[in-house]
């Protein structure tokens, strides 16, 4: 069988976190100078780098068997596409804005009116959903400042922070969709035998991110309050110590929880307690 083919972006805000996903998943791999396809020493994989705006098309068609891309994009594309994992980076939202000055208040009062966007056919399933009759104008580039051009009387645009919208006096009146980095194939790319240890080992590094292995010991007798500090992802690991008095207590915490945990673990009567960073969670 060939190797499967994976397209990745080749510039923006996507391409590097997901070079550092799949190195992280433990793919060997060179890139050139130039970055046009890549052979993975460690895997029967290759990887094609295209434009992110590309990738949807080169999956619909058949051309690679699995890209990454924004949930955006696969959303404007339609299609028999398939999103097979999150990826847990480059989230945005597609958000429909308007002057901030203006007389527009809700999306009804868009009818009649024209938006610019690079998502038309997004932007025109969700005003049909609204019931809101509205010309939709195609544009590409710097679509944030349409209205000022006096092309357009809102914009439908990705936003990460919103800093982009206030600068050019604009503001959000509606969210069309959440994205983020998705994994994507053609429809039932997971019955494909090479797909699913490729999204094992992605999963796995996903699923390590924000969470530590933490190890203590404590008085046997304060089990019960630890456990339920700490339940772990399937319980924490109890182990007995030369004390009999005395375990050894092992488990995955969020990192986030940290702040909490540990004075809460101290005041159980945990000591000696070790964080250490995961690099990957096998289920």
């Amino acid at each position: 069988m060939s190797a499967l083919r994976l397209a990745l972006p080749n510039k923006g805000r996507l391409a590097e976190p997901a070079v550092e996903l799949l190195r992280a998943a433990g793919l060997d791999f060179e890139l050139s100078a130039r970055r046009l396809t890549a052979g993975v020493a460690n895997a029967d994989l290759e990887l094609l780098f295209v434009r992110t705006e590309d990738i949807a098309e080169y999956v619909a068609d058949g051309l690679v068997e699995l890209g990454v891309t924004g949930a955006d994009l696969v959303a404007e594309h339609g299609g028999d596409l398939e999103p097979v994992l999150p990826l847990g980076f480059g989230a945005c939202s597609l958000v429909l804005a308007v002057p901030r000055e203006g007389d527009v208040a809700t999306v009804a009062d868009l009818a009649g009116r024209r938006i610019a966007t690079s998502f038309p056919r997004v932007t025109a399933r969700y005003l049909e959903g609204e019931g809101v009759e509205a010309q939709v104008v195609e544009v590409r580039g710097a679509v944030e400042v349409t209205p000022q051009l006096g092309v357009a009387d809102a914009v439908v645009d990705l936003v990460a922070t919103g800093s982009t919208l206030r600068m050019n006096g604009l503001r959000a009146i509606a969210t069309l969709l959440a994205s983020e980095a998705v994994l994507i194939g053609r429809g039932g790319a997971a019955s494909d035998d090479r797909v699913p240890p490729l999204v094992d080992m992605l999963r796995s590094v996903l699923d390590a991110r924000g969470r530590e292995y933490m190890m203590m010991n404590a008085p046997a007798d304060s089990l019960a309050r630890i456990r339920e500090i700490i339940p772990g992802l399937s319980g924490p690991t109890v182990m007995p110590l030369a004390d009999p008095t005395q375990i050894a207590v092992h488990s995955v915490v969020e990192r986030s929880q940290l702040w909490r945990i540990v004075p809460a673990l101290k005041a159980a009567g945990a000591r000696d307690i070790l964080v250490v960073p995961i690099e990957k969670v096998m289920r």
